[in-house]
């Protein structure tokens, strides 16, 4: 049986988008309570009963969040532009390795606005 299995992290940080004119509101230092969501896939292992344990995408995603949490993400190799898609292609990018299974990464930096990456 295909399964997928979700866990979603929160982090804290602050950034800006220096791409964007001067103008514009998100060209200024702002922060947000972002959330990531790992979302893995596949077969189900019928004698365990679960894809993965849920602890091992905690673990694989630990040294993404404590990159991420309460910093100034601008300053992180890799997303000196850090909007919402470049965060989840750089979590992706570093977390594909260690998570074989992963199948989109989510991040949303309000409650209503998010970006999904499946790789590619």
């Amino acid at each position: 049986m295909k399964v997928e299995l979700r866990k979603t992290f929160q982090f804290e940080a602050a950034h800006l988008l220096p791409n964007l004119p001067v103008t514009h509101k998100c060209r200024r230092l702002h922060g947000h309570s972002f959330q990531a969501e790992i979302v893995v896939a596949g077969e189900c292992d019928l004698t365990l009963g679960w894809l993965m344990d849920y602890a091992d995408i905690s673990e694989a995603f630990r040294p993404f969040w404590e990159q991420l949490d309460y910093r100034y993400l601008n300053e992180i190799p890799g997303l000196e532009n850090p909007t919402s898609e470049n965060i989840a292609v750089w979590i992706w990018q570093g977390l594909k390795p260690r998570l074989p299974l992963l199948a989109e990464v989510i991040v949303a930096e309000t409650c209503t606005s998010r970006c999904v990456y499946r790789g590619g």
